[in-house]
């Protein structure tokens, strides 16, 4: 009786646990290294986060936008640092850098 009884309590478990996984949200992760956005474009969907992450051992850098639609600011990212974005608004937004202006990524958001 207790065989019937384990077995359907992992069946269970193991739903769940598909379940939770499906339904997980999706990241991605942007490199920043060599003054450049590693890619330096993606799509995402509303609601969608990104992470971005200094790859470079040595330098400082500082992701922002500014749209009339979107704003967001990292402030100065150590090496090794990851700062997440969620979009929140649909659009294409510039995602810059304040110390090596030169960077660009570039978000399209559905």
């Amino acid at each position: 009786m207790r065989r019937p009884l384990a077995i359907a309590a992992t069946t269970v478990v193991l739903i769940v646990l598909g379940t939770l996984a499906g339904s997980a949200v999706p990241q991605y992760s942007i490199s920043q290294q060599g003054r450049e956005f590693h890619p330096g474009e993606i799509s995402v969907k509303r609601g969608d986060t990104i992470q971005i992450v200094n790859d470079d051992a040595d330098l400082l850098h500082h992701a922002y936008i500014e749209s009339p639609k979107f704003s967001f600011d990292s402030g100065d990212q150590k090496p090794g640092s990851v700062t997440p974005v969620t979009f929140s608004v649909a659009g294409d937004f510039d995602v810059l850098c304040a110390i090596h202006p030169k960077m660009l990524l570039v978000v399209h958001v559905q």
